[in-house]
């Protein structure tokens, strides 16, 4: 029931325990005046709440039952006062549950019949007739300053409601995109040590042992990052970036390349700066080891004061590749939107024989 009519119950009791000790004080007031209290009274006194509980359902007609009833009650002559509550709560339900143009068209309905029983009785006095006019209106002005409280509320509300969803949609978008790099490389990384392996294993069994031992280290590493992002997808907790310069060092070693690695310069890097300038060296190694097995691979990393250059490049092929099929040719578009996405520049192509890859991706000003 707390679903369906939410407060509207609590409300009606509110109001008609209001509306009956009201009326007894009112009417002991004005004894000399005006009726006294009879059964008559308090069943119109009633019908005011009773109407509340029905306003959700029926709202034009429960606010015009809950009128009518108090018209009633000041036609029968009984005391002033307490029949005024239940249309002006009823009036002000209408209004900050949206039903505007029936809110102000019972408004005026109400200062209609009040001004007739004006009439009626005799008193066409002017200021009691503004003042019941001012009255009406002043209740309905502060009913649509709540109504607008309440729906800017809820569009703040609506708001941050689609900034969270956006929010974990771009997460799950970066999640996606760190394990297809990761399987991207350490996959190519097997396949390239695997075809090795195989191609040595008879001539030369300590190098295809050694690339069997870079096999086994890239399994366990594919591993633990696809049982990283698969808890972080079952728990929803924030993931922390595992992709950083600081694990250049274990990237290299496993590619299975002789890489030098070069670094000018140092200060802290943005973690997004940080992993894309991870991903972009390892996407490279990968197509080296690829594309040109044997090649003498070089990066260097300069940290300038606006931006990181990374640049990777390999002296070219210097045997047959093993490999007996092609990349997705996804590799270069993938690092050139990790870098537009930061807004920095990306630009790969052939160099001296070989192949290079050039970075540079925009840093914020440091800060003493």
């Amino acid at each position: 029931m707390r679903r369906k009519y939410g407060f509207d119950p609590y409300l009606a009791l509110i109001v008609a325990v209001a509306q009956m000790v009201i009326a007894k004080g009112a009417s002991w007031g004005q004894r000399f005046v005006r009726e006294p209290l009879d059964p008559y009274a308090y069943a119109l006194l009633l019908i005011g709440p009773l109407a509340i509980l029905a306003h959700r359902r029926f709202p034009l007609l429960s606010t015009a039952v809950a009128l009518a009833a108090c018209d009633l009650y000041l036609i029968g002559g009984y005391a002033y006062g307490p029949s005024f509550i239940s249309p002006g709560v009823l009036l002000f339900l209408l209004v900050v549950r949206g039903r505007r143009l029936t809110a102000w068209f019972m408004a005026a309905m109400t200062l209609l019949s009040f001004l007739c029983y004006a009439w009626w009785v005799g008193n066409r006095d002017v200021f009691h007739n503004v003042w019941i006019l001012t009255v009406i209106l002043l209740l309905m002005v502060v009913a649509e300053l709540i109504r607008i409280v309440k729906e800017r509320r809820a569009e703040r509300e609506r708001v941050a409601e689609e900034e969270a969803r956006r929010q974990a949609s771009e997460e799950r978008l970066t999640m996606a995109q760190e394990l297809h790099d990761v399987l991207a490389h350490n996959i190519s990384l097997i396949h390239v040590q695997a075809s090795t392996a195989l191609h040595l294993i008879d001539a030369n069994p300590e190098q295809a042992r050694s690339a069997l031992a870079t096999i086994k280290t890239a399994s366990k590493e594919v591993l633990g990052e696809m049982r990283s992002v698969l808890n972080v997808l079952r728990e929803g907790a924030p993931r922390s970036p595992t992709a950083g310069l600081d694990r250049l060092d274990d990237l290299i070693e496993r590619s299975g390349l002789p890489v030098k690695l070069k670094r000018v310069g140092s200060r802290p890097l943005p973690s997004q700066v940080e992993r894309a300038a991870y991903r972009i060296v390892q996407e490279s190694l990968t197509n080296a080891a690829r594309h040109a097995p044997g090649a003498e691979v070089s990066v260097r990393l300069e940290y300038g004061e606006r931006e990181l250059a990374v640049l990777v490049s390999d002296s070219g092929a210097t045997k047959p590749a093993v490999l007996s099929e092609s990349g997705s040719g996804n590799g270069i578009p993938g690092m050139r939107e990790r870098a537009s996405a930061l807004g920095g520049t990306l630009v790969a192509g052939p160099s001296d024989g070989g192949f290079q890859v050039e970075a540079r991706l925009p840093l914020p000003e440091e800060t003493s």
